[in-house]
């Protein structure tokens, strides 16, 4: 069984970063700042092993390899933000692991393509007001070509991780590109042009029973099944507990991990040899949304272990099995495997348990 992981290069200043949330800004901004919201919640969440870290160092990325080696990790997804030709973000850690070669670990690509916002929450939760930062572009087939050109390095590199042979890449909004079809038709034929492997296109989906066929339809390999709101029931007493306290009491909306975990799965789809389910190890969006946000509360080792049992059952009976973690470094969510000073270890020793092997 393949575990890759989710990986976000968010973890260093950049000039627009600078410009949009103030000078020196990084993810690590929002972690540090998060507040208790209620009695008993897990914030601030603080890392461990590898403090608050900058991803322009080399012994930094050398440091997570070792740590998702030990994990039984396959490889890092890293997610890639092209807008259109000369308009990338948070690209430097990763091209300097391509040009440095280092670390030596396997990787894949997710085009994590949609517009980036300012956001302002209203009390029930939804977005009130947003300002746009800088907006994901789809301007056909030479910008097509120019994505495609500038990733060679990528592609070519021994380490880019494959399924069955073929370059994995995912695509995190599929339905939202008009025009992903003719993408995908453009970006197989250049691989062959230049002498290159073959791409196993994966789309990902919050929402596989409506979202399948469609994907499958535009000419993906396969569906990364996402089920992280899956437990949402609009109409369920929980929900209406939660919409009230976000009311009267200005708080998030709290579910427990061990009740929710159970519908990351989808049963009518997650066993389908070409949908490829997700781990969920925690959430809790508080440290960017504050109260206007949800979380997994109690999301402990030992409640993640059984859903990690539930994920391993699904892939049981499939020929090639493969399957994605999210995330291995999401702190802003709430979202990561990494060491923290709550549960240090707990969440990579579970995964060592199930997925390492020699």
């Amino acid at each position: 069984m393949s575990l890759i992981a989710y990986y976000l290069p968010q973890f260093h200043p950049t000039p627009n970063n600078d410009i949009w949330w103030g000078k020196g800004f990084t993810e690590w901004t929002n972690v540090a700042k998060a507040k208790r919201l209620f009695r008993k919640h897990y914030q601030p969440h603080i890392p461990a092993d590898l403090g608050f870290y900058d991803l322009r160092l080399p012994e930094v990325r050398e440091e997570q390899a070792k740590m998702a080696r030990f994990a039984g990790v396959s490889a890092f997804c890293y997610y890639h933000y092209w807008f259109e030709y000369g308009k990338e973000e948070l690209s430097r850690p990763f091209r300097e692991v391509i040009e440095s070669g280092k670390p030596n670990f396997p990787f894949c690509l997710c085009w994590a393509n949609e517009s980036w916002y300012s956001k302002m929450w209203n009390k029930e939760g939804a977005v009130a007001k947003k300002k746009l930062l800088i907006e994901q572009k789809y301007l056909g087939e030479e910008d097509n070509r120019k994505h495609f050109e500038s990733l060679i390095p990528a592609f070519a590199d021994k380490r880019y991780y494959k399924y069955e042979g073929k370059n994995i890449f995912v695509i995190y909004r599929p339905l939202s590109f008009s025009g992903i079809k003719q993408f995908i038709i453009q970006w197989r034929q250049m691989a062959k042009d230049n002498g290159l492997d073959d791409f196993y296109f994966i789309g990902y989906s919050y929402d596989i029973a409506n979202e399948y066929q469609q994907i499958i339809d535009f000419g993906f390999d396969a569906v990364n099944s996402c089920g992280i709101i899956n437990f949402r029931k609009p109409n369920s007493i929980i929900s209406k507990i939660n919409h009230y306290r976000r009311i009267l009491l200005n708080m998030p909306e709290v579910y427990q991990y061990k009740n929710v975990y159970p519908s990351f799965i989808n049963i009518d789809f997650d066993y389908k040899e070409d949908v490829v389910p997700t781990i969920i190890p925690n959430w809790d969006h508080t440290p960017r949304s504050g109260s206007n946000g949800y979380l997994f509360d109690n999301a402990l080792p030992e409640y993640f272990s059984l859903h990690v049992d539930q994920i391993q059952n699904v892939l049981r009976n499939k020929s090639n099995p493969i399957c994605f973690v999210k995330s291995w470094n999401e702190w802003g969510e709430g979202n990561y495997v990494e060491p923290d000073l709550r549960y240090g270890w707990g969440y990579l020793n579970v995964l060592n348990e199930k997925f390492y092997h020699e």
